[in-house]
């Protein structure tokens, strides 16, 4: 795969990564994983999703939830670390269409009815903070999971996307660890082209935050509703 649509790809996960809260890894660890051996995929996107973590921070500092950070981040830190020793030596095809499965029922409830959520709970931030976690360090797609949960919150948009980008700071910085300590490298990738990515990742990142300003709070629901729509297709077809 040459440089150029791996730019492309990226720019376009930080755009849709960004306005959903998912982060860039929901579209370009499937894409990326059908030339590329999974856990040198999960590094690269890993490292460009914790730099895009930093600019969802840094476009939507206005808004900040420590409570939910809390309860999402540190389950979800440890979680984090533990899945990260499964791709090292698994294939994690079959969990993958089990999310997307999970995601796609929970959507169709968002579509359909409008007034179902999950509850706004301690005990689900919990959850979610585990689940989350624990599938961005088994296939680097934790976002979409955590997205299913703090939805269920309805927090402004702004408290949404930064709380979610802290949330996935931590889970990323945990799960990167993981990888190194496991002997990943990046062989496929270079330093290059990881630069020039995380450059465009910021890119994506500002085009989103442009959009989103101009999204009416009352929107902004169906916007992460149909994110985790796409989500879940993307994840189950394996593209």
């Amino acid at each position: 795969m040459e440089l150029l649509p791996i730019l492309l790809l990226t720019l376009l996960s930080a755009f849709f990564g960004t306005v959903t809260g998912f982060g860039t890894s929901t579209i370009m660890v499937p894409v990326l994983a059908i030339w590329f051996p999974l856990p040198e995929v999960l590094l690269f996107v890993g490292i460009i999703h914790w730099f895009g973590d930093v600019w969802k921070m840094y476009f939507f500092k206005k808004g900040i939830n420590w409570k939910l950070i809390a309860l999402f981040g540190i389950p979800g830190v440890l979680a984090s670390y533990l899945g990260a020793f499964i791709p090292l030596s698994v294939s994690s095809d079959i969990l993958k269409r089990l999310l997307a499965v999970f995601l796609f029922v929970y959507t169709l409830f968002i579509v359909f009815r409008p007034r179902w959520k999950l509850a706004e709970s301690n005990s689900n931030a919990l959850i979610g903070g585990v689940l989350s976690g624990f599938f961005a360090g088994l296939f680097g797609v934790g976002g979409a999971v955590r997205g299913a949960f703090l939805e269920a919150f309805k927090l402004p948009k702004e408290v949404y996307i930064f709380t979610s980008g802290v949330i996935a700071l931590f889970i990323d910085s945990s799960r990167l660890i993981r990888y190194f300590q496991g002997g990943v490298k990046l062989t496929d990738f270079s330093i290059r082209d990881l630069i020039l990515a995380i450059l465009v990742s910021f890119m994506g990142a500002y085009l989103a935050k442009r959009f989103v300003d101009k999204v009416p709070q009352r929107k902004f629901r169906h916007v992460v509703g149909f994110g985790l729509l796409f989500a879940s297709v993307m994840l189950f077809l394996g593209l």
